[in-house]
C-alpha cells in the first residue's frame, strides 16, 4: 500500500502515519510499495554538490516553505508531548551563507589536506569545495588553510578548525596541531598577516593559546563592543541573533528590572533597557560583560554564578519584573522550578532544544504561567537543529 509522508523526524527522515521512516522524504511525498518515492511540492534540488554526504546539512532537499513547516512541527511536537499548546509564530530562517561560526575537521592524507564537516553518520571528512551555509569570509579562508596545514599536520592525524567572524575579522583556532621551531612560528605569523586574521590561537592539548592578536578581538552586542574570549559562544548568525533579541524585547515588554540568566557575553543584557542583572558561570564571559558595561556606562550588574548548582531563589527573583533565560541544550530545570514558584510577571525563554524547552515549559505552566507564544528560529540553515524564543506571563 502506498503511504504519504506526514512529517519529518528529528534526524531528518520522512515519516508516514504508520511510522515508516524514509530517507530524504518530505511531507506530501508518496512512498510506494516498491520503494519508489513520488516527490511532492516540498522538494527542491539541493544547491550544494556535497549534499547529502556532508553532515553539515540534512535538509537541503526541502523548499523554504517545507523547512519552515519542519521548524514549526519540531516545536509543536515537543509541546504536545507535555500537553501544551501555544501560538507558534512564523519561523525566522537565516539566509544561506550567513553562518558566522563553525567547527570543521582537517586531515592530511595522500599528499593533500582535507577540510570540511564529517560525512553524515561517519568520521570521514568531506573535503569542502563549496559551502552554502558558511559566511563567505569564513569559506574563503579554507584554501589558504590547506596550504598552511600541509606543513603542520602530521600524516593521517586529524585536527579541528574553529572559525568565528568577529568585529575585526576571522578569529581562528587550530586544535590538534603542533608548532615547533622558529620557522613554524614565523609561518603562522605570515599566514595571519597575509589573510588579515583578527586572531589566531593554537591548542596543542593544554588549551587554546593566542599566537596572533594585533588588537583586542570583540563582538558587537546591543551596539557595544564586548571582548570575545577564545572559543566563546556567539549566536550562529547575525540575523538569527537579531530575531532572538527582538523576541526577548517583546516578551519582557521594556521591564524596568530584568534578570538575564545564563547571560553569556550579554547578547540580551546589552539589548535591554532599565536595570539588568546578568548571571553567568563562565568566568571569562563575566569579566567581558563587566568591562564592556563599565566602558559604556550601562547599568548592568554582573554575577559569576553557576545556575545549575545555585539557581536564583524566590526571594532573589522577587526583585525583578522580568527574567530572560537562555540555557544550554540541557535546559534549566532547577532554575525553572524556582521561577515557577516566584512572582516574576514575565519570562523570555530562549532555547536551542525544543525537547528540554517543552519540559521546562510544563513546569512553568504548572506554576501558573501562560505560554503566550513561541517563535522558531532556524539559524542552522538546512539542519535539523531548531532554536526558539518564547514568552511566558502571569
Amino acid at each position: 500500500m502506498s503511504e504519504e509522508i506526514i512529517r519529518i523526524a528529528a534526524r531528518g527522515d520522512g515519516v508516514t502515519a504508520s511510522g515508516r521512516h524514509v530517507p530524504f522524504a518530505v511531507p506530501g511525498d508518496i512512498i510506494h510499495d516498491d520503494g519508489r518515492l513520488e516527490e511532492g511540492p516540498g522538494h527542491q534540488i539541493a544547491p550544494c554538490s556535497h549534499f547529502p554526504q556532508c553532515g553539515g546539512c540534512q535538509l537541503q532537499h526541502l523548499t523554504d516553505d517545507a523547512y519552515a513547516d519542519y521548524c514549526v512541527s519540531r516545536v509543536a511536537g515537543a509541546l504536545a508531548q507535555h500537553g501544551l499548546d501555544a501560538e507558534i509564530r512564523a519561523p525566522h530562517l537565516s539566509p544561506p551563507r550567513t553562518r558566522r561560526r563553525a567547527t570543521l575537521r582537517t586531515l592530511r592524507s595522500g599528499g593533500r589536506v582535507m577540510i570540511g564537516f564529517n560525512e553524515a553518520g561517519s568520521n570521514r571528512i568531506v573535503d569542502m569545495m563549496e559551502c552554502h551555509i558558511l559566511h563567505p569570509r569564513l569559506f574563503e579562508l579554507l584554501g589558504p588553510l590547506r596550504k598552511l596545514l600541509a606543513g603542520y599536520l602530521p600524516a593521517k592525524r586529524s585536527a579541528e578548525i574553529h572559525l568565528t567572524l568577529a568585529d575585526q575579522g576571522v578569529d581562528l583556532m587550530l586544535k590538534g596541531i603542533e608548532v615547533e621551531g622558529l620557522q613554524a612560528v614565523e609561518g603562522l605569523a605570515a599566514f595571519c598577516e597575509a589573510n588579515r586574521l583578527a586572531r589566531l590561537s593554537v591548542d596543542e592539548g593544554l588549551g587554546p593559546e593566542p599566537r596572533y592578536e594585533p588588537q583586542p578581538v570583540t563582538a558587537t552586542l546591543g551596539g557595544i563592543g564586548v571582548a570575545l574570549p577564545v572559543g566563546a559562544f556567539l549566536q550562529a548568525t547575525n540575523d538569527g541573533e537579531a530575531a532572538l533579541v527582538s523576541a526577548v524585547r517583546e516578551a519582557t515588554e521594556a521591564a524596568l528590572r530584568t534578570a538575564d540568566l545564563f547571560s553569556g557575553l550579554g547578547t540580551f543584557a546589552f539589548a535591554l533597557g532599565g536595570q539588568v542583572t546578568a548571571a553567568e558561570a563562565g568566568r571569562e564571559a563575566v569579566l567581558a560583560v563587566k568591562s564592556a558595561a563599565n566602558r559604556a556606562g550601562r547599568p548592568i550588574a554582573v554575577e559569576h554564578r553557576d545556575l545549575y548548582r545555585r539557581p536564583c531563589d524566590g526571594k532573589e527573583l522577587a526583585a525583578f519584573d522580568a527574567v530572560v533565560l537562555d540555557p544550554p541544550r540541557a535546559g534549566a530545570q532547577e532554575q525553572v522550578r524556582e521561577l515557577a514558584a516566584s512572582t516574576v510577571e514575565r519570562i523570555a525563554y530562549v532555547s536551542c532544544n525544543p525537547a528540554t524547552f517543552a519540559r521546562d515549559a510544563e513546569i512553568l505552566a504548572s506554576g501558573g504561567y501562560r505560554l503566550d507564544w513561541v517563535r522558531p528560529v532556524g539559524q542552522f540553515r538546512w539542519s535539523t537543529h531548531v532554536e526558539l524564543a518564547s514568552a511566558f506571563s502571569r
